[in-house]
């Protein structure tokens, strides 16, 4: 019997386990499905290329077929490990714009606006900058520079600004738009995941239990109230109770998926798949959505200090691994997307609707397809898309995977965005800092240049950048999930704390606002609980 069930090892999940144990009088357990997070590639900040290859310490899933992507399935890697994708991911620490937050709570969400989450932001986060009034130093996620960049992220900024681009050395300060350099979440030349920063600190805590390899098949009940957790391990099925709350953390794919398989969500779905529905819930899998994105690669054979597949490349690895192993610098401390920026579709619009992530090596078809020679790409995702998608049950099975559909570009608008961000980001990327190495445009773009033909390349190209919010959205509306204290409508002892509770995705990367959500969750549960 613990305090508190936790359902989800990731970035939620960790934060969540590490706060909640700080009180010496209550007890903790955290399930994980998959193992714990000791491969050197997850802390070797450059590993992050031979996981997205070879689909390690995933969990295997595509979306359905996407109209908007010419029938395509669409790629959908989340981390089945602990540090849950925080172990997976490119380590960029951005937050998002304040007018993200407000909306939140213009939504009917008190608490949730900018102003308000930026303590948690700051509680968070040890920047190795300093404190200031955006920055926060002492919390347990280490943020930094990079340890040795790449001089290619300083010449996309050049090209940023010779594009006419303004430079931002903070995208988490007192403005978001421009084109600079990349914080991440690094500490000491490795990867530090919310794993590393708030539970292997406290793993010696005995009021701390974690359970790897746990696969969760549902909540239990007694009536409306959580009060446990069914599990398989090792092909066992087990049972943990606990006294106070369940919480569900697994994520914007994960967390409806188990509230349906514990017969939560929408009635006649449920009962389509022969599961008891216990507490009808319909928007339990709705408003599913995703920052999709747009690649382009540029071969630039001149450039042999780009990561690339070539004899000079491969010594240089070699070189680099030496280093790294012995000092924990060098090439192997890149996150890959050392650079970037935030930009408008429309020079009208009052706030950035894209984001750019400049790449130090040819991406192809997320990493997994091996690019010869040596050259850089270029990311463009939509910030703020309309299209809206779901995530159903695919079988009452626990170990099928559910049935992923961003819907991509279901709306026009989002696709009129991205002709006009790829515009963009062609003409950054054609500007002297850049041209001066004589890079091509590999074909599968650069054939495209009326806004018919781009938007056919990017039916054709077009994928995630891995940020799926929105399944449990928060909100007091008759299609919300959670309240505004993360507690599931119409239940007791249930909270959903992770990227599927927000009312619309944040404008850049999703982990660090994950982390702000489950500090602010912590506190509710503190809260909660004092006053019990």
């Amino acid at each position: 019997m613990f305090d508190y069930l936790i359902i989800g090892g990731g970035s939620a999940g960790c934060v969540l386990a590490g706060r909640l144990s700080e009180d010496p009088g209550v007890t903790v357990a955290l399930l994980e499905a998959g193992p714990a997070d000791r491969s050197v590639l997850i802390h070797c900040p450059a590993g992050l290329a031979a996981m997205a290859k070879f689909g390690l310490l995933g969990w295997g899933l595509h979306t359905v077929p996407q109209a908007g992507l010419n029938g395509r399935c669409g790629y959908q890697p989340r981390g089945k490990v602990l540090g849950g994708s925080s172990s997976l991911n490119a380590m960029v620490y951005t937050r998002g714009f304040p007018a993200d937050y407000d909306f939140w709570a213009a939504q009917g969400n008190p608490g949730w606006s900018y102003a308000e989450l930026l303590p948690y932001f700051k509680k968070a986060e040890h920047n190795e900058r300093g404190a200031d009034d955006f920055h926060g130093v002492g919390g347990p996620l280490n943020v930094m520079d990079l340890r040795s960049p790449n001089r290619f992220g300083e010449l996309f900024v050049q090209a940023g600004e010779q594009a006419g681009c303004p430079r931002n050395v903070d995208f988490n300060g007192a403005s978001q738009e421009g084109v600079g350099p990349y914080q991440v979440t690094h500490k000491n030349g490795e990867r530090c995941s919310a794993a590393k920063a708030y539970v292997t600190p406290n793993l010696s805590r005995p009021n701390l239990k974690v359970f790897t390899g746990a696969l969760t098949t549902r909540i239990l009940l007694d009536g409306k109230r959580a009060v446990g957790v069914e599990y398989l391990h090792e092909g066992q099925t087990r049972r943990l109770k606990c006294r106070r709350e369940v919480l569900l953390s697994a994520g914007a794919i994960q967390s409806p998926q188990i509230l349906m398989l514990s017969g939560i969500g929408p009635r006649e779905h449920l009962l389509a798949h022969q599961i008891a529905s216990v507490h009808h819930l319909p928007g339990v899998g709705q408003h599913l959505h995703d920052h999709i994105d747009m690649v382009q690669v540029v071969d630039a054979p001149r450039a042999k200090d780009l990561f690339g597949v070539s004899p000079e490349g491969a010594w240089r690895m070699l070189k680099g691994i030496f280093e790294w192993r012995k000092q924990r610098s060098g090439m192997l401390t890149t996150n890959f997307a050392e650079a970037g920026g935030f930009i408008k579709s429309d020079p009208a619009a009052a706030i950035p609707d894209l984001q750019l992530h400049f790449v130090i090596g040819k991406l192809i078809n997320h990493g997994r397809t091996t690019a010869l020679g040596h050259g850089y790409s270029c990311h463009v995702c939509l910030l703020q898309p309309q299209s809206r998608g779901s995530v159903r049950l695919s079988s009452k099975d626990p170990q099928a995977l559910p049935l992923v559909d961003p819907a991509f570009f279901r709306e026009p608008d989002d696709m009129a965005r991205m002709v006009r961000g790829f515009k963009l980001m062609r003409h950054i990327l054609q500007q002297p800092a850049l041209a001066q190495f004589g890079g091509r445009e590999l074909a599968a773009t650069a054939k495209a240049q009326t806004d018919d033909e781009i938007a056919q390349t990017i039916r054709n190209l077009a994928d995630t950048i891995y940020h799926p919010v929105g399944s449990c959205r928060m909100g007091p509306g008759a299609m919300d999930v959670v309240d505004a204290e993360l507690r599931a409508h119409g239940l007791q002892g249930l909270r959903v704390v992770d990227a599927s509770i927000m009312p619309r995705i944040v404008s850049g990367n999703t982990n660090a606002p994950v982390i702000m959500i489950a500090e602010k969750a912590a506190d509710l549960i503190k809260q909660d609980a004092r006053r019990a």
